[in-house]
């Protein structure tokens, strides 16, 4: 069986490519399998600082496999979108960045993907989706991203409308960060990248975790789980280094291309 999605570890980045263009680099069962087993591989990784998700050819992901849905449907068998739930989840919630190279159209479950990433750059001339109403499904899983990712009238009218739009609009609603010719791509996402490599490794997973919990914090017990986080990172040795650095007016450890993640001197990407 041909491997459909492809991982590279270089520099401390971990690059994971969808590269089915037979379909679109739509999420079949095996595209999903594989997606779902190399992003796991890429969190645990002591090695990897940075998670990058492209794609092969012009479209990023165009969604569900259409094919294998009718074909369940037609065995009693659909179970919907269920099984890329994990991999929104893990991208959502892991301890260091996850970077979207976008390099086409995204569809349905594929802006899902997109909205994961903590960082997305996309070519200008791609579109986006939420098409799910024009096939008679609705957008239920990724909408657990994108409510979170979008303003609500925003997601409303993309939700109700399908409508596509392209990059500079995605960039301006917040789904990309950058949206950029395709001959740029690479640079830009390179230039996120060296940026991302000057952060201490524990500090980028907390730093990420503080977006995804303070929204919900009531506004004193925000101030005091904070005031502990910032005491906890402060002890560290990350901070240790990143200070003694500072002083001695040269680049952190961390800064080193292949300087590697985790081990005993490492900040915890959460502070209990």
């Amino acid at each position: 069986m041909t491997e459909l999605v492809h991982y590279e570890l270089r520099d401390g980045v971990g690059t994971i490519t969808m590269d089915s263009p037979h379909n679109r680099n739509a999420l079949s069962q095996q595209l999903t399998r594989e997606l779902a087993a190399h992003m796991d591989a890429a969190i645990a990784d002591a090695g990897v600082r940075v998670i990058v998700l492209t794609a092969t050819g012009t479209v990023f992901c165009s969604g569900a496999d259409l094919k294998e849905q009718r074909e369940a449907n037609q065995g009693g068998a659909s179970t919907g979108a269920t099984s890329l739930a994990p991999i929104l989840e893990a991208m959502w919630e892991a301890p260091k960045p996850v970077v979207g190279r976008i390099n086409g159209a995204a569809r349905a479950g594929g802006m899902g993907l997109v909205g994961a990433c903590d960082i997305a750059v996309g070519v200008d001339t791609a579109t986006f989706a939420v098409n799910e109403v024009r096939i008679g499904v609705i957008p239920a899983v990724i909408s657990v991203i994108l409510v979170r990712k979008l303003a609500l009238p925003v997601a409303m009218e993309l939700f109700l409308t399908g409508e596509a739009f392209a990059g500079e609009r995605a960039a301006a609603i917040g789904l990309l960060n950058r949206a950029t010719a395709a001959s740029e791509l690479d640079t830009v996402v390179e230039q996120y990248l060296d940026a991302l490599r000057k952060g201490a490794p524990g500090a980028l997973g907390g730093a990420k975790r503080l977006i995804r919990d303070v929204p919900a914090m009531e506004l004193h017990a925000g101030f005091e789980e904070m005031a502990a986080r910032s005491a906890g990172y402060f002890a560290s040795a990350e901070a240790l280094e990143g200070m003694t650095a500072f002083a001695e007016k040269r680049p952190p450890t961390w800064a080193a291309q292949r300087f590697p993640v985790g081990g005993p001197d490492a900040a915890p990407a959460t502070i209990d």
